[in-house]
């Protein structure tokens, strides 16, 4: 009589149990564990002709999981990028697109030069030292006077902005003058910038609007139906049947 079922020894299963702390580390944790153990059981196979359909079989198992993405040609490249990244560079098949090397996907991109200001006025902000820099390239002429009226006009409403106090024009024009590094100088002018009351409604009002909206007053619709505020009473009418 043939066994039908074969029974199991429990210390024997519990022996051979595989633990993601034993299992081999995944290059690409998003494809899963079977799709690695199929890269793997590729990569072992002798027959070249054999290994190249197997490539092209996990390709298509590798585009099933994105199926909008399947058939754009750079996702190809991609998939087949990482399927040599996956294979640990050790798959040994014809890929329509270049192989890429360990070397270069192992190359650490240039570190990016992030502009390093230090400002002694830091409430001005970098864009007032641009518009500073412009100003010192145009030259003497009505376009400039104006410009240079509506750049000092700017520091005014920044220094309050931050300051929330009151500050005379004098000030904005010495930091003009040092900021200009001398080219720009209103010290002995008698122009006047804008009213310190009128800046502060300005900011006061972009600050309302860049705040988040809170929720909306439910109000109240007694008023509104009752007119006097008094509430109606329920009559009966005789006429009903």
């Amino acid at each position: 009589m043939v066994e039908k079922y074969k029974k199991e020894v429990a210390n024997d299963v519990v022996f051979n149990l595989e633990y993601n702390s034993e299992r081999q580390r995944l290059l690409i944790p998003e494809y899963g564990r079977h799709l690695q153990k199929l890269i793997d059981q590729a990569t072992g196979i002798e027959d070249a002709e054999t290994r190249n359909k197997a490539a092209k079989y996990i390709i298509q198992v590798m585009g099933s999981l994105n199926p909008h993405l399947r058939d754009v040609p750079d996702f190809q490249h991609k998939l087949w990028d990482q399927l040599f990244i996956m294979s640990d560079f050790k798959l040994d098949v014809e890929s329509p697109y270049p192989i890429p090397s360990r070397d270069v996907l192992q190359l650490k991109p240039d570190v990016l030069q992030y502009p390093q200001n230090f400002p002694k006025y830091r409430f001005y902000g970098n864009n007032i030292k641009y518009m500073i820099d412009v100003a010192n390239k145009w030259e003497d002429g009505e376009m400039k006077n104006a410009l240079v009226l509506v750049i000092a006009n700017h520091m005014k409403k920044s220094f309050l902005s931050w300051n929330k106090d009151t500050v005379k024009d004098d000030v904005i024009f010495e930091h003009l003058y040092e900021l200009s590094d001398g080219k720009i100088n209103l010290l002995q002018s008698t122009e006047e910038l804008l009213n310190t009351t009128d800046l502060m409604r300005t900011n006061k009002r972009m600050s309302n609007k860049i705040s988040p909206v809170g929720q909306p007053k439910i109000q109240s619709n007694k008023n509104n139906n009752n007119k006097g505020g008094k509430q109606k009473t329920f009559q009966k009418n005789n006429n009903q049947k």
